[in-house]
């Protein structure tokens, strides 16, 4: 998968927006509401990189599944992983691993009741 069909994939999440807040790395996936990041790309000893938000156990199996998924790159190593995207994890999985790094960082419902 390359990061221009990934970068397509990223912004049809609705309240997704790329945003590009530096001027030497790659842009960053966040949601228009809350402003909360979910995926940005980074190039690591040369490697094309995603790094996105995921549930600790998922992120730990992933991480032990296939080789390109490892422990997010300047982020949080329990909450995220870093993906390359020419490894050996398959294009579906990535899609997968980028919904679910959007639904972990969207917006709570607001408005809880309180007793």
């Amino acid at each position: 998968m390359t990061q221009q069909e990934l970068r397509e994939y990223l912004l049809t999440f609705v309240d997704a927006e790329e945003y590009n807040p530096f001027d030497d790395a790659g842009p960053i996936y966040r949601h228009k509401s809350n402003g909360k990041w979910f995926a940005f790309f980074a190039v690591l000893q040369g490697t094309h990189c995603i790094i996105l938000k995921c549930e600790p156990l998922e992120a730990d199996f992933l991480r032990q599944t296939y080789q390109g998924v490892t422990p997010g790159w300047h982020m949080n190593k329990t909450h995220w992983n870093t993906v390359a995207l020419n490894a050996d994890v398959p294009p579906e999985e990535i899609k997968n691993m980028a919904r679910m790094s959007f639904l972990l960082t969207m917006p709570k419902a607001a408005g809880k009741r309180r007793k």
